[in-house]
């Protein structure tokens, strides 16, 4: 398997910063179409119950102006599948969500949240919703997710991400092998497989170079870097990351 490695950028931290201050600048979709330029495969937007970063308008005017795919990260709540269903976004990622995190921690557990989660899975598909869950990569889990009839997986990879930057090489390659392997198990099960969180320029070139990922969402580290070297900088030199690693996986194999 050597397909191409999709790119989807992660704009919530664009409107963070424009929440700072409220108002109106910087603007989230002006970043989404910056993104569009530089060769991303998708955008990415969080609409939290808080609504900390993301808005409503956002979503709205994401859906109206960009053409890239829009993949609405949601809690698994009534509210916000009511606006996923009116909206009918590409995708939907189903995310574990507490008002006191900073940001999204751990996988979701869909092993043990079948009864709440299937009807969501069934009215989203049937709108024509592709439905995503951000789960570990265990295999209760990936298990879960067929049952659910979910035809994405996106693995979390803040744990292998933390370790290696802890300086715990040895444990981030272990996790790195653990991702590996649920990645391989899920696409076998006939899920497709992708993967995100906390991943920068130091740490993406193993799990790209893992093949049966197909998609990596990242945002937090892009708009950081986007800040000293520009935002369609900060994709093109992941982008060339993303294709050397996969590159060289593809020649090792």
């Amino acid at each position: 398997m050597n397909e191409k490695l999709r790119l989807g950028i992660n704009i919530d931290h664009v409107a963070t910063v424009r929440n700072a201050r409220g108002g109106d600048h910087p603007d989230p979709l002006r970043a989404a179409k910056i993104a569009e330029g530089a060769g991303a495969d998708g955008i990415t937007a969080h609409l939290r119950e808080d609504r900390r970063h993301i808005r409503d308008d956002d979503i709205t005017r994401l859906m109206e102006e960009i053409a890239l795919p829009l993949n609405l990260e949601m809690a698994a709540t009534d509210e916000m599948l009511a606006i996923a269903l009116r909206h009918g976004p590409h995708a939907a990622c189903i995310v574990p969500e507490r008002r006191e995190e900073r940001t999204t921690e751990g996988g979701l557990d869909a092993a043990g949240s079948m009864e709440r989660l299937g009807p969501i899975v069934s009215r989203l598909g049937e709108r024509g919703v592709r439905v995503s869950l951000f789960i570990e990569a265990d295999r209760r889990q990936l298990d879960a997710a067929v049952t659910l009839g979910a035809p994405v997986v996106e693995l979390h990879t803040g744990r292998f991400c933390d370790l290696g930057r802890e300086g715990d090489m040895a444990g981030a390659e272990a996790e790195r092998k653990r991702i590996a392997e649920m990645a391989l198990y899920g696409a076998s099960a006939g899920l497709e497989v992708h993967a995100g969180h906390g991943l920068g320029y130091d740490n993406v070139g193993p799990i790209a170079s893992i093949a049966q990922i197909r998609e990596l969402n990242i945002g937090h580290y892009l708009i950081g870097e986007a800040i000293f070297i520009g935002l369609s900088d900060s994709i093109a030199e992941m982008r060339r990351l993303m294709v050397e690693a996969r590159s060289k996986a593809g020649a090792a194999a």
